[in-house]
């Protein structure tokens, strides 16, 4: 194959699988600094979607695909300049299937990255609150981050974790796609159009609700909007984190990760 040529599937495969044993044996303080990182990295992100989405004049669809082609920023970032991201984590598990990573492994990375990505977008949360981002073009930001929070909060708990499986097979998907670029302009260009799909269709990503939802926290009460805060509380928050990482972890882990496995790494049975 040229060095031109992007990386055929089942190089990406062997590739991911060999990433996912490399992140079981790192060592935890940098797989929490690295999940620190991806955390805040996601949550800038968001910060830069909301503004794109805030008063616009394009109409609901287009809106929503411009701030998902913001929002890719956040992943641009964690896989060019290096970060640990839970949801995207979850590819880890084509290790374990190949049995190269025991299970103890796995939960324990995750459990360190999840915790860092939680820090991490909370971290934002306090920055951009103390620099007054929410204040920009009259407080507008400050009711769109809002109104984004409540209507996470209120959704059902099926409905949240059906939106996390659609959710981070996407994300997945555009690690996955990224994997495969040779070059810095091939990752970013692969990676924009899976995660504007997922914005663009109100799908439910775990770390960006990190920050989305504490966001709102924060701002309710501070900013006058006209959607129904009463479920942007913290047992929303908590229902909300439970359910989306559940369909994160199904969408992400088994339609991606092990259908590529079973497709490209099994053992053959001959």
């Amino acid at each position: 194959m040229s060095g031109m040529d992007a990386f055929a599937p089942v190089e990406i495969a062997d590739l991911v699988r060999t990433r996912g044993v490399a992140k079981a044996n790192a060592a935890a303080m940098p797989a929490f600094v690295l999940g620190v990182l991806a955390g805040a990295f996601i949550a800038m992100g968001a910060l830069f979607a909301t503004v794109v989405g805030t008063g616009s004049a394009f109409g609901y669809g287009i809106t929503r695909w411009l701030a998902g082609i913001a929002f890719s920023l956040g992943l641009i970032l964690v896989v060019v300049a290096g970060a640990e991201l839970f949801t995207g984590n979850n590819l880890m598990v084509m290790a374990v299937a190949s049995r190269q990573v025991t299970v103890a492994r796995l939960l324990r990375t995750w459990g360190i990255v999840y915790i860092g990505n939680l820090v991490g977008a909370l971290s934002i949360v306090a920055m951009a609150s103390l620099a007054g981002w929410w204040t920009l073009d009259d407080k507008a930001v400050g009711i769109s981050a809002v109104t984004i929070a409540a209507g996470k909060t209120a959704l059902p708990f099926g409905t949240i974790f059906w939106r996390g499986i659609l959710a981070n097979a996407l994300v997945c998907l555009a690690v996955w796609l990224a994997t495969g670029g040779r070059s810095l302009t091939d990752k970013v260009f692969a990676i924009v159009p899976p995660i504007a799909a997922f914005v663009a269709c109100g799908f439910e990503h775990s770390v960006a609700n990190m920050y989305f939802i504490p966001m709102g926290l924060w701002l309710k009460g501070k900013v006058a909007v006209t959607v129904d805060t009463g479920s942007l509380t913290i047992a929303g928050f908590l229902k909300n984190l439970a359910a989306s990482t559940l369909g994160n972890i199904v969408g992400g882990a088994i339609l991606v990760g092990i259908v590529y496995w079973f497709v490209y790494l099994r053992p053959s049975d001959e």
